[in-house]
């Protein structure tokens, strides 16, 4: 099946931003067997949350609270160091992100030049490059691709389909999805299980496309 602009908009997108995202949602949906209500309701209804319903495809890295930096990021757990790194979004990045996901050392810019972009956030040189691999995009020579409408989609369902989330989807077991995605601190985990509940009735209520 393929899904319509109603039922995406339905889900809680708006409609500007659907149809924006319409076209690559189909192309990534076919290409990595996205394709029954449960497995497209559980990647719109997890997408949804993870971008804030589609409109953040990159990482937000500006803080102005230190101690809610020492809280996010065990690099920095000390409060007094925390605070140099206050709306020093790419200071924080390159620090935070050294030396993890395959990236260099702080100096090596890697954490900022690779730092979370897409529908799914991809972070750290290799996973770049894993995930060029996997649809072909140039996202480590190019990572501002990820976080553009097609390349942000792809990558997204390429992460799904890599992680045996479809057949997560199709048990509808939300728990393991969202720890296959954001790890055991589930965060968010009451709006997820929303989004993805309300995307399976739109699939579901709506006429769609054979």
């Amino acid at each position: 099946m393929t899904i319509t602009l109603a039922q995406l908009i339905a889900t809680g997108i708006t409609p500007a931003v659907a149809r924006a995202f319409l076209p690559h949602m189909a192309t990534a949906f076919e290409r990595f067997d996205i394709n029954t209500p449960r497995r497209m309701a559980a990647f719109i209804g997890e997408c949804g949350h993870e971008s804030s319903a589609f409109t953040r495809l990159e990482e937000n890295l500006y803080y102005t609270d230190p101690t809610r930096i020492a809280k996010m990021f065990s690099a920095l757990r000390q409060v007094e160091r925390a605070r140099a790194y206050v709306r020093q979004p790419k200071a924080l990045a390159n620090v935070v992100y050294a030396n993890r996901n395959g990236n260099g050392n702080a100096e090596s810019g890697d954490g900022w030049t690779y730092r979370g972009r897409g529908l799914i956030q991809i972070t750290g040189r290799g996973n770049y490059r894993s995930a060029a691999a996997g649809t072909g995009l140039p996202c480590e020579a190019q990572p501002d691709i990820v976080a553009e409408h097609a390349g942000a989609t792809l990558t997204a369902a390429w992460y799904w389909h890599a992680n045996g989330l479809n057949a997560l989807a199709d048990r509808w077991n939300l728990d393991a999805i969202t720890r296959g995605i954001n790890g055991d601190a589930m965060a968010g985990h009451a709006d997820r299980v929303e989004r993805c509940n309300r995307a399976l009735e739109a699939l579901l209520s709506m006429p769609s496309i054979p």
